[in-house]
């Protein structure tokens, strides 16, 4: 509890800058806090559609918005409520790193390295702490991660409820980790067939959440495949691939977790590193069939990559600092 209020004072530090000294609602890139920022005070929501069906991070932030209204001065009470509810998903990543970590590597020092690194990469004051979404998101996939890991399978659907609520691309990004997860170590579960129906069930409940959702919102019912269909955008895949790839949001966020955390991969499990490799290629196939706009795939591949590469990062870096007391063995061996 103590490490997870630091955690959240410092996300909340890093996140400063909104509440009066700059507006994000006002950044051309950020310009998808408007319409969370609508949906904390009840107003109409501009923006696409499907910006309606994001609630939770919204809804949370609610809460905080009620408390602060007429109360906090200078500070913008709307930026308020959003930076403290992605704040509390930010400290909460940030402690499930170091549960991890500290279960996999046996270092607790490492693990906390490895937070420090996620909380000061740049995704996190400039993309989570800004009143959008994805450190919901972010949150979510690595809780899916951890109820996987520690084979607690039964907290699979209750994620994946509110991973939906929290984003719609959650839904195939938690289809793919938990089936590729299932794929790499169904010889070596006791149970196979029960792990499935635990992942079918998440799945499903997914679904449902989301089809739900629509109904209270619009009044109708309307099927996940043709909602996720609407929302395409060109044909020109390779084009966006290579706009994605070279966008410079893309490598303010990986120009040195990328070169840090690659050396160390070796020593994570493979039943962490096939899903999360799986789910980064989707963050890159459905950029290219929604036509993402620029700094899309930075922030998704940093939600389903950016906590194993601040671990594998923290590695190599204390490693280079004391060998010793480094882990010595591979841990793939315990999976």
């Amino acid at each position: 509890a103590a490490l997870f209020c630091l955690f959240f004072v410092i996300a909340f530090g890093l996140g400063y800058p909104t509440l009066n000294r700059y507006d994000p609602r006002a950044v051309p890139g950020l310009v998808d806090v408007k319409s969370y920022a609508a949906m904390v005070t009840g107003a109409p929501v501009p923006g696409p559609e499907h910006m309606r069906f994001r609630v939770l991070v919204p809804w949370v932030a609610r809460a905080f918005y009620r408390i602060a209204n007429g109360r906090v001065h200078t500070w913008d009470p709307v930026m308020f409520g959003l930076l403290a509810s992605d704040s509390l998903f930010v400290a909460a990543t940030a402690l499930l790193i170091v549960v991890l970590g500290t279960r996999q590597l046996d270092s607790y020092p490492i693990s906390l390295v490895a937070s420090l690194l996620y909380l000061v990469n740049f995704a996190v004051p400039n993309l989570r702490l800004v009143g959008l979404v994805d450190a919901g998101e972010g949150f979510f996939l690595l809780a899916m991660l951890w109820s996987v890991a520690e084979l607690r399978l039964r907290w699979l659907p209750l994620i994946a409820a509110l991973g939906a609520l929290t984003k719609e691309s959650f839904i195939p990004f938690s289809i793919v980790f938990t089936a590729t997860w299932w794929f790499v170590t169904r010889r070596r579960l006791q149970s196979p067939g029960r792990s499935a129906a635990w992942i079918v069930a998440s799945g499903i409940v997914s679904l449902a959440v989301i089809t739900a959702l629509h109904w209270k919102i619009t009044g109708g019912v309307e099927n996940p495949i043709h909602f996720a269909a609407g929302l395409r955008g060109n044909d020109h895949y390779l084009s966006q691939f290579a706009s994605s790839l070279w966008d410079r949001n893309l490598w303010y966020v990986f120009v040195w977790l990328l070169p840090l955390g690659i050396p160390r991969l070796r020593k994570l499990p493979r039943s962490w590193l096939i899903p999360t490799a799986a789910t980064s290629i989707l963050v890159f196939v459905l950029d290219g069939y929604y036509s993402g706009a620029p700094g899309t795939v930075g922030r998704a591949l940093f939600s389903t990559a950016g906590p194993l590469l601040a671990l594998s990062a923290a590695l190599l870096l204390v490693d280079a600092v004391d060998p010793i007391k480094s882990p010595a063995a591979e841990t793939e061996a315990a999976f």
